[in-house]
């Protein structure tokens, strides 16, 4: 059982780490608003999260093995929404102001659509009943919890250190090319998988 818990430990920790869409959001996030104002934040990741992974480890693992087209349509999907976040981001027009803002409905979105979630749904949990998924989904939730602050804190330290002094125009592009780098990584696979 100890080996067990540490493979789930590891993977889960290998894929949260994981540059991706929800982790460029709450680095920026930290970025913008500092630890202690984006730290709320992280309860709309793990609601993306657990509003995916569920419903996949309980339910739609068979569904998917039985349709593989339908996890590639998911995954195209998910694509489509990370690249509008990445427009959004760089379309940001420096003599308006701040950046806008990371709010909770676009942390919450990007995750439900994070090609990270059904990975983790589908291959990472255990494909049980929800009262058998308990203590996992508990040290999910953990594991989360650990690195969305990670990621925050990475942003933060960012916004009081070098890139201090670049402007949030400079950093929203930067991240909507981190975005943009994962969606062409993820349609890509899709359209692969397509043919």
């Amino acid at each position: 059982m100890a080996s067990v818990l540490l493979e789930f430990t590891l993977s889960i920790l290998l894929l949260l780490a994981t540059p991706g869409p929800t982790n460029t959001l709450m680095a920026l996030a930290g970025y913008q608003r500092s630890w202690r104002r984006a730290a709320p934040l992280i309860g709309a990741e793990l609601c993306g999260y657990l509003l995916v992974i569920i419903p996949v480890a309980t339910l739609a693992a068979s569904l998917f093995e039985e349709w593989p087209q339908l996890a590639l349509w998911t995954k195209l999907l998910a694509g489509l929404w990370v690249l509008y976040l990445a427009v959004k981001l760089w379309s940001f027009k420096s003599g308006a102001g701040e950046a806008r803002a990371v709010d909770a409905r676009s942390v919450l979105v990007t995750t439900c659509l994070n090609p990270k979630a059904l990975i983790i749904g589908l291959v990472i949990m255990p494909h049980q009943g929800l009262a058998a998924l308990l203590p996992w989904l508990s040290l999910f939730s953990a594991l989360v919890l650990a690195a969305a602050n990670g990621w925050i804190a990475f942003g933060t330290l960012l916004s009081k250190g070098m890139l201090k002094r670049a402007s949030p125009a400079v950093i929203s592009r930067a991240a909507a090319a981190g975005l943009f780098v994962f969606v062409m990584i993820l349609a890509g696979a899709s359209l692969k998988g397509l043919a």
